[in-house]
């Protein structure tokens, strides 16, 4: 699915997984109006769409129904970069929760960890492996983690501990391709559907709506900082 490109589009391309809702809709909006010419994937068709039609009124989208744990799921996101044009910026952001409530550790079904973990953590890197060569020179790598990734909440050991691995392969990733501007980011608590089915039945509309870490992610996608981990609301607005 895709449009023409408006007249006033920059040449910046980005890919944003995960981008049919929470910060992936909000980080694709204020690309938008930016002018970035966008690729967006998700898993359900129906939202994916809605967000593309929203999208495409402000700039060129491309949108493609998929999972991103699918190789040939992967090769359509590069296939598009070839329709819309290499890219300036990777967003890693699809992943899952697991089980809700969270299991701990002891009981975790491991079939389970293992798709938390494939989709958490093998398929940003299978993203990365598969566009290595549709990435500009000095393109910007961004990878959405959690505080769950570096602090021992009980509960969180299947979802926290697949952010922990992703942590660490970014940080080895960044090490390893000085050309590539790569952040490993946590983005904060949010008020997202995910966040919900982690605290079910709980009230969290004392939570930031998403759209709160969005500049944060801009200043990095816009910025030139060093590559490293950040935390998206700690970040100051770009412009």
């Amino acid at each position: 699915m895709s449009q023409f490109t408006p007249d006033t589009a920059t040449t910046r391309t980005a890919l944003v997984t995960g981008a049919s809702r929470g910060l992936g809709l909000a980080l694709a909006r204020e690309l938008a109006r930016q002018g970035w010419h966008l690729i967006i994937d998700a898993r359900g068709t129906e939202a994916l769409e809605a967000a593309q039609k929203e999208l495409a009124r402000l700039t060129r989208v491309i949108a493609i129904a998929g999972d991103v744990t699918d190789p040939a799921h992967r090769q359509e996101l590069v296939a598009a970069t070839f329709d819309i044009g290499p890219l300036d910026a990777l967003v890693n952001n699809a992943s899952i929760l697991g089980p809700s409530p969270q299991p701990v550790l002891r009981e975790y079904p491991l079939d389970v960890l293992a798709r938390v973990y494939a989709t958490n953590v093998l398929a940003p890197l299978g993203i990365i492996q598969a566009l290595q060569h549709r990435l500009k020179p000095k393109a910007c790598i961004v990878n959405i983690t959690s505080d769950a990734g570096v602090e021992a909440y009980t509960g969180w050991g299947g979802y926290g501990s697949s952010k922990a691995a992703l942590e660490q392969l970014s940080h080895i990733l960044a090490a390893e391709n000085e050309a590539w501007r790569v952040y490993w980011v946590d983005p904060g608590d949010m008020r997202t559907q995910m966040h919900q089915e982690a605290f079910p039945g709980e009230d969290i509309s004392d939570r930031p709506l998403p759209e709160e870490s969005v500049p944060g992610l801009l200043d990095l996608l816009t910025g030139q900082r060093p590559g490293g981990r950040y935390m998206a609301r700690a970040l100051p607005a770009k412009g």
